[in-house]
Order: structure tokens, then C-alpha cells, then sequence
């Protein structure tokens, strides 16, 4: 298995475990957030999606753009979560070995190789999954498991 593959797949582990959760979410609860100043299910899930698609700009040696409009609904939310992996797997899945031992500009001018950009979105993903996880029983959500696996 190419390292490109185990990347995509680490990475839709974690996001279509979200992606089952947000589907879980009532619209009425889009704008929840567990503390005063905290992203809301839509701002987490705006946050994610942007997160992930500055991958390809980084991959480039671009600047990546700024994050677009907010997402007015939590199916907006939703629908740009499952745009997101789809558009994060279909670059991921181009790379050669070779690409993913490259080093890239990454955040704050620091230089990293591919592979711990793409292992860092991962552990991000995670990261902020989690708190959607805790988010979401605060609502009265039982969220499904952590990882959905194959």
C-alpha cells in the first residue's frame, strides 16, 4: 500500500466518523457551542473543512487562500465536510512516495515533509472531532464510534 493511500485512509477514518455525527445533529443545535467563545457545530465543521483545503495550496509552495463565506446551516456544514474529504482524497491519493518524502513551506514559514502535513491534518482532525464528540452528548447526541473503519 502506497504511504499516499495510508494517508487518505488515516484521514477518512476520522472524517467520515464526523460526517456520521453531523448527520446525527439536529439543525436546531447548529449554532450550540460548549463554552462562550467556543466554535459551534457549524463554525467546527467550517474549521475543518478550511483546515483541509489548504492542503493543496501547501503542496504547491502556495499561499492558500482565506477560508470562504461561513456556512449559513448545518447542512451546509455537512455538505462541505463531505466535499472536503472527497477533494483532500482525490489530491492525497496523486502523490508518489516521492512526493509525500518532500518538504514543503508549512505553518509559519517553518519547512516540513508532506507526510507530516498530511499526518498533522490528520491529528487535527481528530483533535477538533473530539470536541464535536463531547459537543454532541452535551446535547443529548450519542455520537457513533470514533473511527468508522472500513
Amino acid at each position: 500500500m502506497s504511504q499516499s493511500t495510508r494517508a487518505v485512509r488515516a484521514f477518512q477514518s476520522h472524517r467520515a466518523a464526523l460526517i456520521d455525527l453531523y448527520d446525527q445533529l439536529p439543525e436546531e443545535q447548529a449554532n450550540f457551542a460548549a463554552w462562550e467563545g467556543g466554535m459551534s457545530f457549524v463554525r467546527l465543521a467550517d474549521h475543518l473543512s478550511a483546515s483541509v483545503n489548504r492542503v493543496p495550496a501547501m503542496l504547491r509552495g502556495e499561499k492558500p487562500d482565506a477560508p470562504g463565506a461561513p456556512s449559513a446551516t448545518l447542512a451546509e456544514a455537512r455538505a462541505r465536510l463531505q466535499s472536503t474529504q472527497d477533494a483532500f482524497a482525490g489530491t492525497v491519493s496523486t502523490l508518489s512516495d516521492e512526493d509525500i518524502q518532500r518538504r514543503i513551506p508549512a505553518f509559519g514559514g517553518r519547512e516540513m515533509p508532506v507526510w507530516m502535513l498530511l499526518d498533522f491534518i490528520t491529528q487535527h482532525e481528530a483533535h477538533h472531532k473530539g470536541q464535536a464528540w463531547m459537543m454532541a452528548r452535551m446535547v443529548g447526541v450519542t455520537p457513533p464510534m470514533f473511527v468508522k473503519m472500513g
